[in-house]
């Protein structure tokens, strides 16, 4: 039967469980490239220690459970009322976005959850494209992050013509400019093993682990979590922009647009385009695959409370 995308818009999920102690901000440090002088984020006895600030993405797939979890059960989920039948193997994370509200205290406790309505839904002739609000809220109500993700169901029909709408969304950038080099520019190196660290925060499908799938799925065998590269790209705005202060991350968004392979070499491209809200900085950024030449994450913005003295 054909879906009524109408019914999407405005659909919440009932609030699933989620914490985390400081085994789970040191596991996510290491799986999206953190090093040996990254004291704060590294070392539970640092005077600075703290959870990089990007680290609730991952909080939906490990929920509020402390062993591995089965993802084809995690991705599940519960029926959408309009949505036809979504295929999951051929689902591909679009966009992912997060607003740091408060800085998280480093061990949960019970009592947090996580809300997620969807905001936004596109049918076009190669699919559907959902778009989810994920808040994370406090056992006394308080909202620490505000997320978005968008995913792409690739040949999903509802109606087989093109439909959209939209009642919230998160902030969008500026173009990189064209006619300057980048005020920025870190390069790190993933290692052949990062996806099987990054894992460890809760992100257990096999694609990341097992070449069989990764070669049945047309990648050649495993690739890295979309969101490990994201944290690598957060590290470096994070590093070179904020300074390494944990509180000066304010908003980080990217558009997902090529895969990484476990041991491929990232370049992130950082521009300074303007002024952000709250006395922030904006900026611009995209991370290039340099084993491939592609860009890997498109349409970056951040707005980072700019350290004096950030420069290249």
């Amino acid at each position: 039967m054909p879906g009524d995308l109408s019914k999407v818009v405005g659909f919440t999920l009932p609030d699933r469980p989620v914490a985390w102690n400081k085994r789970d901000l040191l596991a996510y440090a290491v799986g999206i490239g953190a090093k040996n002088d990254e004291f704060p984020f590294i070392y539970e006895l640092d005077p600075g220690f703290a959870a990089i600030p990007t680290y609730p993405v991952v909080l939906p797939l490990k929920g509020d459970g402390t062993d591995v979890n089965l993802f084809s059960e995690r991705v599940k989920g519960r029926p959408i009322p309009g949505m036809p039948p979504l295929d999951p193997n051929r689902v591909v994370h679009a966009t992912q976005s997060i607003e740091i509200i408060k800085p998280l205290p480093l061990v949960s406790g019970e009592g947090w959850t996580w809300k997620t309505r969807y905001t936004g839904v596109v049918e076009n002739k190669s699919g559907i494209i959902l778009t989810a609000e994920n808040t994370l809220v406090s056992p006394s109500g308080e909202v620490y992050a505000k997320l978005f993700s968008s995913s792409f169901n690739l040949g999903a029909k509802a109606t087989g013509e093109k439909y959209s709408k939209f009642i919230a969304a998160p902030p969008q950038g500026k173009p990189i400019p064209k006619d300057r080099k980048p005020d920025w520019v870190v390069q790190e190196q993933t290692t052949p093993e990062q996806a099987i660290v990054f894992r460890l925060s809760g992100d257990y499908n096999p694609l990341h682990i097992d070449p069989r799938i990764g070669k049945a799925a047309g990648f050649g065998g495993v690739i890295l979590h979309g969101l490990s590269t994201f944290g690598f790209a957060a590290r470096a705005v994070l590093k070179t922009v904020g300074g390494n202060d944990p509180n000066s991350l304010k908003f980080f968004g990217v558009r997902f647009t090529s895969p990484v392979k476990p041991g491929d070499k990232l370049e992130t491209s950082i521009w300074e385009v303007g002024k952000g809200p709250n006395g922030a900085t904006e900026v611009a950024f995209e991370t290039k695959n340099l084993a491939t030449g592609k860009v890997v994450l498109g349409a970056g913005l951040a707005y980072v409370v700019k350290k004096a003295g950030s420069k290249l």
